[in-house]
């Protein structure tokens, strides 16, 4: 039955598509067919003229329309009963439509005829006639007698106008002509007409076809649907051109589910290739009308394919014409630009439109996206989404949020993918802005650090990217952040500040009120954060803008108030103010040049308040005499005064010892100060007498060095002098007697290193980079006594459990600094006290570095073993450690100038003695323990500064308030980018040092013929070089993992690292290499460390260090090279210098973590896990109880539960990823699944029992679980196969236990009451074997359990 469809004026109109003419333009055709001359009513004898007129309809000529006087169903009932009541009726009706044919003719009468009729209004027929009315070519057609002759007359027409341009004739004919039959309240031969539509498709231009087709959904009755839309499809395959079109009009039709999926594959595959414009059509067909149950598959295949680099690519080649090109042609770039921009933004109404009215969208695509799970496969496309229907879908928030808070910290959404997204998608994600702002709030109250660097990064986005308005509410909830008390939310939120007012001084101006208002919050901000504040502030008062004058005298206010302040806390913020506010003012002097009277005479006036308000002159002028006079003395034979310990001077590095050398009196300062503090200071105070503090020393030779430097444009001649001298020490030889000291002597002792070592860490920071060769020597001398001392100073703390160091750094709370050793471990050590002085007395030859700790009790022979090692046997044994790591806050800190001390050549043998004076000295050069103690500080730095994309540290909050920068107070102060630029520039010095400890583990190799523990083998040297190679890797990791090289601005500097190591391998033949060439290199020439690695830890760093070079971009060679890398580690036997395999909590940590990189980057898991558990187990069983697997060392009886768990987790996540099964599946995809169901089911198999006859506990409690979905999975099977009448592919039978030999066995009753069998080993005899391929079987205690089902 025909359907009757009312005509709506809205698309009446959009139908009207009409090219505007200039109206001096006169019509283009021949004096022929022009009835007049000029635009007027069209008189002659046709008699389609004349019944046209007697029936309403005035015909015009030339550009003016048709006028209708009547209604347009008067019109046409009026005109079919005049040709009805024709005398000539039937005949008549072939005369009228003649009469149209010959006046259609002329193209402007044509036209007039397919525009739209104007309605007359006279006064008699002012309410006879509607505003709006038809064409009269689509009136005709509405008269059933006249319907079947115009379609005729207007598809034979058609072709004439084929090769017409638009703008030939200023009208659209064909577009015109398809439109009359559109909207049809009644077609009489439906079929007809759209099977000429459709052969006139097909020799139709491609403009004319794409007319055609889009129409067909408004031409078409409701029954046709169906088989034109299958018609139309085919069409889809034959022409790419007319994908658009097909896909719009098929997109209006009701398709059956089977066409649709069909249909919408073809779209899929094309989805690459399409243009930017076409896009968002093809999208929308895609979204239309998904099924639940296809929603996640039918997304995830859209955002595979999808991908919206393509979409820059135009943006950006335009952007680099426009540079080339001149000025208007500029103008043009930027609006092909914005056009382009505009479909992106037209593609995303068409994906929110669908996450908003279509149910089940928007959980397919985070579903799809949570599916995801190679990190490369993530895209930005992702991200915006995410954000989209994070805006649309409130109900989906708390999904999003845990969405992004899973895949952040695993590197899936890295800041450079938000960066990307902001820098080339703005335009899109400004309308998601509330949901960015939410998000970034959420996520600077996690506690893993990945999520708070990424809300941070969305804060510096949206601030650079956002128009005012956002970026007032960005800088609202920064200060709001800073002023809520929250330490972590605090420190980021001023770091983005910091960043901000570096980058985007003259944006942040205008909020600098709302910055302002954190003076009125001070209470809560730590030193640090007072100086970051006054920093921010003191760069937005010193701007170039005058009206920002009342930013200073609020800053001036403050500082002054808290100056004049008596309590110290104040003081210490009113200092740290000043000084801040005094850089920002240099700073800012410096880069003006050229500045006006009016501004010199104001930066002179500031200089003068900022003099007076720190009193500069008396600073600088008593900051000599005051060092001197506090803590200089001449060296004198004998030292009055009454101390704690006999006095002796040490370390005194100038040959010349007579009158007028001086000494630093460390310990009469310290005695004073100890024996004082059971004195009433007051009384010292009334005496007259200064009280100078121990703790001064370090901090006010800075101070002094800062000075000379400045003053003599770096030269350190004046005060030399302090290089060489000796300290007035005691006789350290004490150390080794502690227990015959009492407590206080023993704290003493300890204080008195504390304070030796932070002035030795000061005098290397102020000499380190003097180009004299005897100061050069002089400083590695005293790295030589910072290691001599450390190794005294973990002996006396082992002795001192509860101590309590002074204080080293002063920018933090006291509370905060205090070290996480207490006095548990004395309570532990009594109990082990004889077993601790045999430990002590065995590593008293044994050399240490920072991190590492002597060990207090001695149950193993660990001087043969590493000092990680140690370690580990310590926290097993539960005994506590003390590790100079968690005493950093109370050591002097490091400058980064320092580590050029790494320039010099590395003594592997050393040449030093161990006399505290000496008149004759050799030429000095770096040593092994000099060595470690520098990388060791330069890891720590390059760790905390170079934050990795995805960083795997301990959540901020559980490492106590403010613990994390302690110790790094000047590396904060300065960016990563510097950092990174410093430690780019040390890496030929590493390099040096890291190939040295190749060549001198590949001699002890050679020379030992392999043996580790050999009998030439040095073990403190071995130990030490081990170290070395560890640390050196580790900074090569820290380094090329850092998550700025990413960034466009950082490539230059990411080339210039690859550079150094490629020039490794290829001197001299790098400078032109492609940035790809260049890691291929350095691959290649950290792969070549591969041999010479001398424990499981460096192993696996280097294993990282390659995974991070392959990941810039990973290429599947290199997937393969790391593999391939891992597996001979795996398979590599791994021995301590004790001559035992190497074991322990560490090793299995390093051992999961190098096991996993094996299966990631494996090509195929599943032929991995079979290997490992078809080989390597079997031969463990068949090995002796401290036996290992021939073909896989390292999986002994104590690594099987980390080689469990990891297969285990790798089988679980190859199952997850194969696709589910689809009847449109071939037979070979079909068995090719099965058959990886098969091989995993078979796995599990193996490692259940494995596990059972193990009688590991941990592992035992999940057998009974892990069988019970074996069991289900296998019914499943079975009722599948029955549900599609095939059960004989499923066999039930009973599977025998046999041994290795094949032979059944009977009975295991005498095994499992066998009392010589560990719990924690593995026995001898083989699991339960079976013919199968999938299985299932009952869980029980008892080793005989037999398996029941099984299927081929």
């Amino acid at each position: 039955m025909v359907s009757k469809r009312k005509l709506s004026k809205s698309d009446a109109h959009g139908d009207s598509l009409i090219a505007e003419l200039p109206q001096t333009k006169k019509s283009r055709i021949s004096c022929k067919e022009k009835t007049s001359a000029e635009d007027g009513v069209v008189e002659n004898n046709n008699i389609f003229v004349q019944l046209v007129k007697s029936a309403g309809i005035t015909l015009n000529a030339g550009e003016r329309q048709n006028d209708i006087a009547v209604d347009q169903a008067t019109f046409q009932k009026k005109l079919c009963q005049i040709l009805r009541k024709h005398p000539f009726y039937p005949r008549i009706v072939q005369e009228f439509v003649s009469g149209l044919e010959t006046h259609i003719k002329d193209r402007d009468q044509f036209r007039n005829c397919l525009l739209p009729c104007a309605p007359v209004r006279g006064e008699g027929t002012r309410n006879l006639v509607h505003s709006y009315c038809e064409s009269l070519i689509k009136l005709l057609l509405g008269i059933e007698t006249l319907q079947p002759a115009i379609i005729t007359v207007l598809l034979e027409k058609l072709p004439e106008f084929f090769f017409d341009t638009v703008g030939t004739f200023g009208t659209n004919f064909p577009r015109l002509i398809v439109n009359q039959f559109k909207w049809l309240d009644k077609i009489l031969d439906s079929k007809d007409l759209v099977m000429k539509l459709m052969q006139m498709v097909s020799v139709s231009p491609a403009p004319i076809q794409h007319d055609i087709i889009t129409s067909l959904p408004e031409i078409l009755e409701d029954s046709q649907q169906s088989e034109v839309a299958r018609e139309v499809s085919q069409l889809l395959k034959r022409d790419n051109r007319l994908t658009v079109p097909i896909l719009d009009a098929l997109s209006s039709l009701d398709l059956d589910a089977g066409l649709l999926a069909e249909v919408r594959q073809s779209a899929m595959i094309i989805v690459p290739a399409v243009k930017l414009e076409d896009l968002p059509v093809v999208i929308k067909f895609i979204l239309h009308n998904i099924k639940a149950v296809d929603a996640v598959e039918v997304i995830s295949a859209l955002r595979k394919n999808l991908d919206l680099s393509s979409c820059i690519l135009p943006l950006q080649m335009l952007s680099s014409q426009s540079k080339l090109k001149s000025q208007p042609q500029t103008s043009s770039s930027t609006s092909q630009v914005s056009s382009s921009q505009n479909c992106v933004k037209l593609l995303f109404d068409v994906i929110k439109s669908a996450v908003r009215f279509q149910k089940g969208i928007s959980e397919a695509w985070i579903k799809a996206i949570e599916n995801t799970v190679c990190v490369s496969d993530h895209k930005v496309l992702d991200l915006i989404v995410l954000l989209l229907i994070h805006t649309t879908n409130t109900k989906s928030r708390k999904q999003i949020e845990r969405v992004l808070r899973n895949k952040i910290p695993l590197g899936c959404v890295p800041e450079q993918l938000l960066q990307s997204a902001f820098r080339n998608h703005s335009l899109v994600i400004k309308d998601f802005f509330p949901s960015i702002l939410s998000l970034a709030q959420t996520f600077l109250h996690s506690a893993d650090p990945c999520v708070v660097s990424f809300g941070s990064c969305m804060y510096k986005q949206a601030f650079a990217a956002f128009d005012s308005y956002c970026q007032q509410e960005v800088v609202s909830a920064l200060v709001t952040h800073v002023c809520g008390g929250n330490d972590v939310e605090m420190d980021i939120s001023l770091d983005v500040l910091t960043d901000l007012v570096t980058l985007h001084t003259s944006s942040l101006i205008c909020y600098a009120t709302f910055v302002k208002n954190i003076l009125d919050y001070t209470e809560k901000l730590n030193p640090q954060q007072i100086r970051k504040l006054f920093y921010i502030l003191g760069e937005l008062a010193f701007s170039q803008r005058q009206e920002d004058s009342y930013i200073q005298d609020d800053m001036h206010m403050v500082i002054r108030k808290w100056l004049s302040s008596t309590v110290p806390k104040y003081k210490q913020m009113g200092i740290i103010g000043a000084i801040t506010v005094a850089g920002s003012m240099a700073a800012k002097r410096r880069k003006e040049d050229g500045c006006s009277l009016e501004r010199t005479q104001q930066s002179e006036e500031h200089c003068r308040q900022l003099s007076i308000l720190l009193d500069l002159e008396r600073i600088g002028k008593s900051v000599v005499e005051d060092f001197s006079n506090d803590f200089v003395v001449d060296l004198t034979p004998a030292v009055d005064g009454v101390h704690l310990f006999p006095v002796k001077s040490l370390y005194n590095l100038d040959e010349d010892e007579s009158q007028g050398t001086i000494v630093i009196n460390l310990l009469p300062l310290l005695s004073q100060n100890w024996l004082g503090k059971s004195v009433d200071e007051n009384t010292t105070r009334n005496q007259g007498k200064k009280i100078v503090s121990p703790e001064c020393l370090s901090p006010s030779f800075r101070l002094l060095r800062l000075y000379t430097t400045e003053q003599h444009n770096g030269s350190m001649e004046e005060i030399d002098a302090l290089l060489g001298c000796p300290l007035h020490l005691t006789d350290l030889e004490i150390e080794g007697n502690l227990d015959s000291l009492a407590k206080q002597e023993r704290e003493f002792l300890c204080s008195l290193l504390f304070h030796s070592l932070n002035w030795f860490r000061e005098v290397v920071n102020a000499f380190c980079q003097q180009q004299d060769l005897e100061m050069k020597g002089k400083v590695l001398t005293r790295l030589q006594n910072i290691t001599e001392l450390q190794n005294m100073l973990r002996k006396c703390l082992a002795a001192s459990p509860g101590y309590v160091p002074p204080r080293a750094i002063f920018d933090c709370e006291a509370l905060e600094a205090a070290p996480t050793i207490n006095a548990v471990g004395l309570v532990k050590k009594k109990k082990t006290g004889e077993k601790k002085q045999k430990s002590e007395g065995s590593k008293d030859s044994s050399a240490d570095h920072s991190q590492m700790e002597e060990n207090p009790e001695g149950n193993q022979p660990e001087a043969e073993t590493t000092q990680l090692e140690k370690d580990t046997t310590e926290k097993k044994s539960g005994i506590p450690l003390v590790q100079l790591q968690s005493y950093r806050a109370f050591f002097r800190e490091l400058d980064l100038e320092v580590f050029t001390i790494l320039h010099c050549g590395l003594l592997t043998k050393s040449i030093l003695d161990s006399e505290m004076h000496t008149e004759a000295r050799e030429i000095v050069q770096l040593g092994p323990a000099e060595l470690v103690f520098l990388l060791d500080d330069l890891c720590q730095k390059l760790e905390h500064i170079l934050i990795p994309p995805a960083a795997k540290r301990a959540p901020f909050l559980k490492q106590g308030k403010a613990c994390r920068k302690i110790g790094f107070s000047h590396l904060c102060q300065r960016s990563s980018q510097e950092v990174a630029q410093c430690a780019v520039e040390l890496l030929k010095p590493l390099c040096n040092h890291m190939e040295n400890m190749h060549n001198y583990f590949q001699a002890l190799m050679t020379e030992n013929q392999g043996v580790v523990d050999g009998p030439r083998v040095n073990i403190q040297e071995h130990q030490l070089m081990s170290s070395c190679y560890q640390q050196l890797l580790q900074a090569f990791r820290f380094l090329f993992a850092w998550s700025g090289f990413s960034q466009r601005e950082n490539s230059d500097l990411l080339r210039s690292a690859l550079k150094v190591l490629a020039d490794r391998l290829k001197p001299g033949e790098t400078g032109f290499l492609l940035l790809e060439d260049l890691i291929s290199e350095s691959f290649h020439y950290l792969l070549n460390f591969q041999h010479s690695v001398p424990n499981f830890q460096c192993a696996l760093t280097l294993t990282q260090l390659l995974i991070v070079i392959a990941e810039k971009p990973v290429a599947s060679w290199k997937k393969d090279k790391i593999a391939s890398l891992a597996k001979q580690f795996l398979c590599q036997s791994w021995m301590q210098l004790s001559g035992t395999r190497e074991k322990g909590s560490q090793f299995s940590d390093a051992l999961h973590t190098l096991l996993c990189v094996y299966m990631e980057h494996t090509d195929n898991i599943l032929k991995a896990v079979e290997d490992i558990s078809s080989v390597g187990v079997p031969e463990l069983i068949n090995s002796a109880n401290d036996g290992y697997s021939s073909t896989y060392p390292t999986l002994t009886r104590q690594t099987f539960p980390v080689f469990f768990q990891v297969m285990m987790a790798q089988l679980e996540n190859s199952a997850r990823s194969i696709s589910a099964g689809k009847p449109s599946d071939s037979s070979e995809v079909q068995l090719e699944k099965l058959l990886h169901w098969n091989m995993a089911v078979r796995d599990f198999h193996i490692l259940v029992n494995l596990v059972k006859i193990h009688q590991d506990l941990g592992l035992t409690n999940h057998v009974p679980l892990l069988k019970k979905s074996l069991e289900q999975f296998v019914y499943r099977v079975k009722a599948m196969l029955a549900f599609n009448h095939c059960q004989e592919a499923f066999w039930v039978g009973i599977l025998k236990n046999r041994d290795l030999q094949g032979e059944e066995i009977l009975s295991q009753d005498s095994e499992e009451n066998d009392p010589g069998e560990g719990v924690s080993q593995l026995p001898r005899e083989d699991p339960a074997e079976g013919e199968g391929d999938i299985s299932g079987s009952e869980g029980g205690s008892k080793h005989n359990d037999d398996d029941e089902e099984s299927s081929e």
